[in-house]
C-alpha cells in the first residue's frame, strides 16, 4: 500500500455510512480496502434499512476486500500464541505485504 491507499476498519466504514464529512474528505480520492472480517461484520448486522443495506453493498463493491491466505493464518496463530489478543485483532495486525486482494 502507498500513501494513497488505506485499509479501513469496520468503525470507519460505519462513520462514513453515517455521513461523517471529515472522514469523507480525508478519504476522498483514496484507494480503500477493507478486510474480509470487516465485510462479515458489516453484512452481518441485521437492523439496516433497505436503503442502508444497498448503500453498504455498493460501498463494499467499490473497495478492495482483502481475503485471508495460508501465510496470514500461520501468522495469526503465532500472534495469538505470543500475545493474548482476540482473533479479529490478530488478523488485522498483519503486514500489508501478505494480504491477497480480490
Amino acid at each position: 500500500m502507498n500513501g494513497n491507499s488505506f485499509l479501513v476498519d469496520t468503525n470507519i466504514v460505519l462513520y462514513l455510512m453515517a455521513g461523517d464529512q471529515t472522514l469523507a474528505q480525508l478519504l476522498d480520492q483514496k484507494n480503500l480496502s477493507i478486510s474480509f472480517i470487516s465485510e462479515l461484520e458489516l453484512l452481518g448486522y441485521k437492523n439496516y434499512t433497505e436503503s442502508e443495506k444497498l448503500h453498504l453493498q455498493a460501498f463494499i463493491q467499490s473497495v478492495q476486500v482483502i481475503d485471508i491466505n495460508p501465510i496470514i493464518k500461520q501468522s495469526v496463530i503465532d500472534l495469538r500464541k505470543i500475545y493474548k489478543i482476540k482473533l479479529p485483532d490478530a488478523i488485522l495486525r498483519q503486514p500489508p505485504c501478505i494480504w491477497i486482494c480480490r
